[in-house]
């Protein structure tokens, strides 16, 4: 768990399991109006993430790739709070963000992940989690976790405290 700079956090996962296990984690902490940009390598397990982060986060029904789709509206039963689960795949650049409702979305202060969150970067606002995702070797997945902003610099020491236990 080398610390790269302040905000930054670089872990591995050695199987798909275990990286569902790092989005539980950080599902647990989220509050409203959180955003999650994942971006990264095709098959990296961005998808495999987010369900983990769906299943930390109780959401009601499981999550799927939403890529054809766009967006994919999540709730749980213990309040009225929301998750939107976002693929930004098939856009191109930033202005296609508005064909998704991108602006719509973050005023309803919901909580969204977004997978290839890179091809719209500048729509996205600047205070965020940002998580690098790479392939290392068939089971073997890297992830760089920069926080930007307040909010960011408290979820990331909270999901280190909670994922590494000294």
């Amino acid at each position: 768990m080398p610390i790269l700079r302040e905000g930054e956090l670089d872990i591995i996962s050695t199987s798909a399991e275990q990286t569902g296990r790092l989005g539980y984690r950080l599902g647990t902490l989220l509050l409203a109006g959180d955003v999650i940009c994942l971006s990264g390598d095709m098959g990296a397990g961005k998808t495999v993430f987010s369900a983990g982060i769906g299943k930390g986060w109780e959401a009601e029904d499981a999550f799927t790739s939403p890529t054809f789709n766009l967006v994919h509206e999540h709730r749980r039963g213990k309040d009225a709070q929301v998750l939107y689960h976002l693929d930004c795949y098939r856009l191109r650049n930033a202005a296609e963000a508005d064909t998704i409702g991108l602006d719509d979305l973050l005023e309803r202060r919901g909580i969204l992940i977004l997978e290839w969150a890179e091809r719209i970067r500048a729509a996205l606002p600047p205070e965020r989690l940002w998580i690098n995702l790479r392939v290392i070797e068939d089971t073997r997945r890297s992830f760089i976790m920069e926080a930007h902003g307040r909010r960011y610099q408290q979820l990331l020491e909270e999901f280190r405290a909670l994922t590494f236990k000294f």
